[in-house]
């Protein structure tokens, strides 16, 4: 990798129409990932994209003025000091909230670019132009804010938000809560049956873990091979898969840990207790995503979880 420092005018404008060029197909994918949920969003970065076009058509006719027709292919991952950038452009569904993030931060590495190229340009041609961008990408931000209120009144960006949450709660909510779900409530017949059996804190610990991690690879999968989210819009199925099985496990885990407590009566007290806090965070995540009354919530979780705590306290005191 070369040193800012060490580019010659000649590399530092090359460099400059190669940032232009990488940053206006960014905008274009963003603008494409965006379209289809959120259009007026999608209209924003189409903007951006043209005036990131218009910088580069403007470098290369001041490069070829100055050095000829042929550009030299200097990219950012050849020079040092630039960040990397995360490619969320290649994430599907894109989110807005993330790339309007990313974008703001693109803006101000270009102008701290810009300025540093100018500060070091000799040809007063060259750096009244790398003047112009740095002071265009100063605005830039300001640009943004013009194109979104121009694409996006209250009204249009309220209902791409609402669209945002839905798809958040189809992807990650629901396959996080129904994996929660199963392997806090599921687990509980196992883990209990084997501590009433037992009475040893060390053999209801083994079965719960067994039973927790299996759950979650059960769940997993199932998941994942339900549907591959192209016609229901839930999402990557492997993502959900991750998401289902690890919380599936997590669920499971929570009330297993306490039996590592050698007491039985002390860890049977504390799994109790993580039992009433899980169902609370259940109930509490049905009735804040996915809209069921918190006293409806709180009754079917319970009666749920009751009714497995039961079964297995009745199949290990048998």
């Amino acid at each position: 990798m070369r040193s800012f420092d060490s580019l010659s005018e000649r590399e530092i404008l090359a460099l400059a129409i190669s940032l232009e060029e990488e940053d206006e197909r960014v905008y274009a994918e963003y603008a494409e990932g965006l379209r289809e949920t959120f259009p007026a969003s999608a209209a924003v970065f189409e903007g951006m994209q043209k005036e990131e076009s218009g910088h580069r058509r403007r470098l290369i006719e001041l490069f070829q003025t100055r050095y000829g027709a042929h550009i030299p292919l200097i990219r950012r991952q050849d020079v040092k000091g630039f960040v990397h950038r995360k490619p969320v452009w290649m994430v599907r569904p894109l989110g807005p909230e993330t790339v309007r993030r990313q974008a703001a931060a693109m803006e101000v590495e270009s102008r701290r670019f810009y300025e540093s190229a100018a500060a070091r340009a000799q040809d007063p041609g060259i750096r009244q132009l790398l003047d112009d961008l740095a002071q265009v990408e100063r605005s830039h931000e300001n640009r943004a804010k013009q194109l979104e209120g121009d694409n996006l009144p209250s009204d249009v960006k309220r209902k791409e938000d609402e669209a945002s949450r839905r798809l958040f709660v189809l992807q990650i909510v629901q396959p996080g809560l129904a994996g929660l779900m199963d392997g806090s409530v599921s687990t509980l017949a196992p883990v209990f049956a084997a501590a009433f059996a037992t009475h040893k804190s060390w053999d209801a610990f083994l079965v719960g873990l067994a039973a927790s991690l299996g759950a979650g690879i059960s769940m997993g999968f199932a998941e994942a091979l339900s549907d591959d989210g192209s016609l229901t819009g839930r999402g990557h199925p492997w993502v959900r898969g991750v998401i289902c099985g690890l919380m599936t496990a997590l669920g499971g885990i929570g009330h297993t840990l306490p039996f590592l407590i050698p007491d039985f009566h002390a860890a049977m007290v504390a799994a109790v207790v993580v039992v009433l806090i899980e169902l609370g965070v259940i109930s509490w995540i049905r009735h804040r995503y996915m809209e069921t009354p918190a006293l409806s919530a709180a009754l079917q979780v319970g009666l749920g979880g009751a009714l497995v705590f039961i079964t297995g306290v009745l199949i290990g005191s048998s």
